[in-house]
C-alpha cells in the first residue's frame, strides 16, 4: 500500500479545519462548478416546461442565484409561447419543481445582483398574475420579499432598472404607495442628467398619479428635449408618452403630434392592441388625427375576418365601431350578435360603451348585451355602474326589471360609501334612472361628504339634485324642501371652496375635469370672480386652458378676455402655435372684440401661419369658423382651407343636419295661422352657406304672404340639396317689392349666460342670411317664454308684429 504524500495529508487537514471554521461557506461553495456556463446552456436547450422542471430537479442542489434567475426567465419564455396562458399558469404553479425553484429563489434572493433580482420579480409576477387575477389569491411571499429587498437597494438602481422595477409595482397596482413615491423622488432628483427616454417614459406613466403640476411640466419639457434622440420606430416610447399625457389629463398638442408621427410611420406594424390603446388615448384627450384614423380604420377592417375569439373581437368592435362605415358597422354588429352569449361581464360593458359611441340602437344586440350585464351586475364597481346607466339611457333602453336591480344596487353602494368621488358617481347614476327619486338616507349621505368635495363633485351633485326636483313634483312637498335645502348647502360649500382658493395652479387642476356649461348658475359668477382675482397669474403656460374653460361657460367676462388677449400679444413667442385656436375661441363664442382686436388677431394668426399645412382638418376649419364669427379673414388661412387637397381630406368628415324640436313645431303651427296656411311657411330650409333657417316666408310689397305651392318641404324634413330646383332661391326673381323673411328661434345656448348678449355663431349666421337677402327675425327663448307671452293670443300678436311690423329683431 502506497503511503499518502505528506503535502496531500496537509491539504486535507487544512480543508477539514476550514470546514469546521466556516461550515456556511463550505455549503455554499463545495459543489459549485467552476463555470456556470454549461448549466445555462442546458437550460436554453429546454423546449418545454417538463424538460425545464426535469433540469431543476437534477440540479437543485448546485444552482447558483444567477442560474435560478435564468431558470425563471426560461420558464416565462416557454409560458409566453402557450395559447392558453391561464391553463398553463395553473400547470406551472402546481408543479412540485416550480415550488422547488420558488424556494431556491426565496433562499438566495439576497445574493442576487440587482438585475437578476428585478428580473426574477418581474417573471414571478407574470407567471402568477393570471392565477392571482382569476383565482383571487393573496400576494406571493417571494414577490413581497423581492420587493422589500429592491426597496433597500433602490438608490443604487440605474434608470433602466428603476423603470423595470416601477413596472413591477404598477402590475401590483401600487401607484400610490410610499415606494412609488420614493421612485418619483429619485426621478425628480436625477431628471437633469437623464438621457434615456425609453426608460424615462415608462417611469413617467408609473409615477403619474403622484407628481405635482410643476414636476409634470418638467417631465414634458425633458421629453421634448429627448424626443429626437429616439429612433422613429420606437412605437412603445411614443405610446408611453401618450399614455402619460392621458394620465395627467394634459392635452399637450406638440408632444401628441410628435407621437402621432411615430404611429403614422409605423402603422403597418401596429397590432390590434396598440391601435386600440392609441385610439382610446386620442378620444380621452380629444386629439384629432384624421390621417391616423383613416389608416387605423383600413387596418382594423382587414382584421374583421381574423378575429374569431370573443376577447379579440370585442377589442376590435370597440376600436373600429365608432370610426367604421355603414357596411363595416353592420358586419361588426352581426358578428357580435353571434358571440354575445360568450361575453364576460367586462367585455359586455366594453361593447355597450362602443354601441353608445356608434349611436347604435340595434334592439337585438342591446337585449343580448344587457342580458350579460344583468348576470354580472353585482360584480361591477360604482364607476362601471354609472357607465352602464349612461349608455342605456342614451340608447333608450327600457326594461323595468333591469333598472329596478340597478337602482337597488346603486342605493346599497351609496349607503356604505364615504368617499366623495364615489358618492358623486353613485348619485349621478341614480339621477339618470327612469325614476331618479332619492330618499332621506341618500340625501344624508351627500350632506356627510360635502366638506371634502371638490368643485367637480359639487357640480355633479347640483346637476343631480336639479333632476330630482324636476321629477319629484309627484312626491310630498317636504322632500322637495329638503332637496332645495341641499342645493343651498351645495352652493355654500362651492362658494367656500372658491373663496379659499389661493393658487391658480390648484384651481386649474379642478377646472380640467369641470364642464363650464354644466357648472351651477349660482356658482358661475363666483368662479369668474375667482379667476379675475388670479388674473395676473395668467401667462403663456396656462392661457390656453383658461381660454378653453371660459369658452365652455358661455359667461362673458370682458376683464378675463382682455387679459387673455394681452398675454397672447405680449408672450406670443412662448406660446405654442397649436394653442392659438383655443385662445381665439372664447372671443368667437362670446362675440367679443378686445380693445386691441386687430393686433391680437393679427399676432395670433401670424404665429400660426407656418403651421397651417400640418394642422388637423377639424382644427383648421374651426379656426376659420372662429375668425369668421369675428369678421376676420386672413388670406393665408383662406388659401389653406379653400384648397382642393385640403377639401378632399375634409370631405368625409361632414356631418348631417338634424330636424326640429317641440317648441319649433309649436311656432310652425302658429306661423301657419298668422300667414294664412301651411303653404305660406317653410320649415328647416338650407341656405347656400349651409345654415339651416328654422322658418321662412315671403311677403309681397303690400306685406301679404305668398304661398310656395305644392312643393313645400314637410315638417322637420330637409331637401336633398341645399336649394332644390323647384324652390325659389335667393337671387332668383321675386315679385317687385317682395322680401324673403328668415325667422330664427334662439334657445339659451345662443346667448351668454350672464347677460342677454348674442354669441358669435348666431351673430355670424344673421350676417350671412342678410347677405343672402333675408330680413332676419330672431326670437329669444326668454322672450317667448316670458309672462308677457304666456298665452297663445299674446304669442300670435307678437309674431304678427315681428313679421308685418317694422321690427327687425325681437330680442
Amino acid at each position: 500500500m502506497k503511503k499518502t504524500p505528506v503535502f496531500l495529508e496537509s491539504l486535507v487537514t487544512n480543508m477539514l479545519r476550514l470546514r469546521a471554521i466556516c461550515p456556511f461557506s463550505w455549503r455554499v461553495f463545495q459543489f459549485r462548478p467552476i463555470s456556470c456556463e454549461p448549466l445555462i446552456i442546458q437550460m436554453n436547450k429546454c423546449t418545454d416546461e417538463e424538460q425545464m422542471f426535469g433540469f431543476i430537479e437534477r440540479n437543485k442542489a448546485i444552482l447558483s442565484e444567477k442560474q435560478v434567475g435564468c431558470a425563471f426567465d426560461m420558464l416565462w419564455k416557454l409560458q409566453k409561447q402557450k395559447t392558453s396562458l391561464l391553463k398553463n399558469a395553473e400547470y406551472v404553479r402546481d408543479h412540485p419543481q416550480f415550488l422547488t425553484l420558488h424556494n431556491l429563489a426565496t433562499n438566495k434572493f439576497k445574493l442576487m445582483n440587482d438585475d437578476t433580482l428585478v428580473n426574477v420579480l418581474y417573471v414571478t409576477q407574470q407567471i402568477l398574475s393570471f392565477l392571482l387575477r382569476f383565482a383571487g389569491e393573496a400576494h406571493d411571499p417571494l414577490v413581497e420579499a423581492l420587493v422589500t429587498e429592491a426597496w433597500r437597494r433602490l438608490e443604487r438602481f440605474d434608470i433602466k432598472l428603476l423603470s423595470e422595477f416601477s413596472s413591477c409595482l404598477a402590475d401590483q397596482h401600487l401607484y400610490f404607495s410610499p415606494l412609488m413615491g420614493k421612485i418619483a423622488d429619485i426621478v425628480h432628483r436625477n431628471l437633469e442628467t437623464t438621457q434615456d427616454l425609453s426608460s424615462l417614459s415608462v417611469l413617467m406613466v408609473n409615477i403619474s398619479s403622484l407628481i405635482s403640476r410643476h414636476f409634470q411640466q418638467q417631465l414634458v419639457n425633458k421629453t421634448e428635449l429627448l424626443f429626437d434622440t429616439i429612433d422613429s420606430s420606437e412605437v412603445n416610447v411614443a405610446k408611453s408618452i401618450a399614455k402619460f399625457l392621458r394620465n395627467v389629463r394634459y392635452r399637450y398638442q406638440p408632444l401628441l403630434e410628435r407621437c402621432n408621427n411615430v404611429f403614422l410611420s409605423n402603422v403597418d406594424h401596429l397590432d390590434l392592441d396598440s391601435i386600440s390603446k392609441i385610439l382610446s388615448v386620442y378620444k380621452f384627450l380629444q386629439f384629432n388625427s384624421f390621417e391616423f384614423i383613416i389608416m387605423a380604420k383600413k387596418k382594423l377592417t382587414e382584421m374583421i375576418p381574423l378575429c374569431n375569439h370573443p376577447a379579440s373581437f370585442v377589442k376590435l368592435f370597440v376600436a373600429l365601431g365608432p370610426i367604421a362605415g355603414p357596411e363595416e358597422k353592420k358586419q361588426l354588429k352581426s358578428t357580435m350578435l353571434l358571440m354575445s352569449e360568450d361575453l364576460t361581464g367586462e367585455q359586455a360593458l366594453a361593447v355597450l360603451g362602443a354601441m353608445g359611441d356608434m349611436e347604435s340602437r340595434n334592439s337585438c344586440l342591446i337585449k343580448r348585451v344587457t342580458s350579460v350585464l344583468h348576470k354580472h351586475l353585482d360584480g361591477y364597481k360604482p364607476l362601471e355602474l354609472l357607465k352602464i346607466t349612461q349608455e342605456l339611457t342614451f340608447l333608450h333602453f327600457q326594461r323595468k326589471e333591469f333598472f329596478a336591480k340597478l337602482r337597488e344596487l346603486l342605493l346599497s353602494y351609496l349607503k356604505n360609501s364615504f368617499i366623495p368621488t364615489e358618492v358623486s358617481v353613485l348619485v349621478r347614476a341614480i339621477s339618470l334612472l327612469p325614476s331618479p327619486h332619492l330618499d332621506e338616507v341618500g340625501i344624508s349621505r351627500i350632506e356627510a361628504v360635502l366638506p371634502q368635495c371638490d368643485l367637480n363633485n359639487l357640480s355633479s351633485f347640483a346637476t343631480s339634485v336639479l333632476r330630482w326636483i324636476q321629477h319629484d313634483h309627484m312626491y310630498l312637498d317636504n322632500m322637495t324642501a329638503k332637496q332645495l335645502k341641499l342645493l343651498q348647502k351645495l352652493d355654500h360649500y362651492g362658494r367656500q371652496r372658491l373663496q379659499h382658493s389661493n393658487s391658480l395652479d390648484l384651481l386649474r387642476k379642478e377646472l380640467k375635469s369641470l364642464k363650464g356649461n354644466t357648472f351651477p348658475e349660482s356658482l358661475l359668477e363666483e368662479m369668474i370672480a375667482t379667476l379675475q382675482h388670479f388674473m395676473d397669474d395668467i401667462n403663456y403656460i396656462n392661457v390656453g386652458e383658461i381660454a378653453s374653460f371660459i369658452s365652455s361657460t358661455d359667461y362673458l367676462s370682458t376683464l378675463l378676455l382682455d387679459r387673455i388677449a394681452s398675454v397672447a400679444v405680449q408672450q406670443i413667442e412662448k406660446i405654442h402655435p397649436f394653442t392659438i385656436p383655443a385662445i381665439i375661441r372664447p372671443f368667437s363664442v362670446l362675440n367679443y372684440d378686445p380693445p386691441q382686436r386687430d393686433e391680437f388677431l393679427g399676432t395670433c394668426v401670424q404665429h400660426l401661419n407656418s403651421y397651417l399645412g400640418i394642422l388637423d382638418p377639424f382644427i383648421l376649419v374651426f379656426l376659420g369658423f372662429s375668425l369668421a364669427t369675428l369678421e376676420y379673414f386672413p388670406e393665408d388661412l383662406l388659401k389653406a382651407i379653400f384648397n382642393i387637397k385640403f377639401l378632399a381630406r375634409l370631405d368625409s368628415q361632414l356631418e348631417s343636419i338634424g330636424g326640429m324640436d317641440g317648441t319649433q313645431q309649436q311656432i310652425f303651427k302658429m306661423l301657419a295661422e298668422v300667414l294664412g296656411g301651411i303653404n305660406c311657411v317653410k320649415a328647416s330650409v338650407l341656405t347656400p352657406y349651409y345654415h339651416k333657417v328654422d322658418f321662412e316666408c315671403i311677403l309681397d310689397k303690400r306685406k301679404k304672404p305668398l304661398p310656395y305651392g305644392s312643393h313645400n318641404i314637410a315638417l322637420g324634413q330637409l331637401p336633398e340639396m341645399p336649394w332644390e330646383s323647384n324652390i325659389e332661391i335667393v337671387g332668383s326673381r321675386l315679385p317687385p317689392g317682395a322680401e324673403r323673411i328668415a325667422l330664427e328661434f334662439l334657445d339659451s345656448k345662443a346667448l351668454c349666460r350672464n347677460i342677454p348678449h348674442m354669441k358669435g355663431k348666431s351673430a355670424m349666421k344673421k350676417r350671412h342670411l342678410e347677405i343672402l337677402g333675408y330680413r332676419v327675425i330672431q326670437i329669444s327663448q326668454f322672450e317667448w317664454n316670458s309672462m308677457a307671452l304666456s298665452t297663445k293670443d299674446a304669442r300670435m300678436d307678437y309674431l304678427r308684429e315681428c313679421i308685418f311690423g317694422e321690427v327687425k329683431s325681437c330680442l
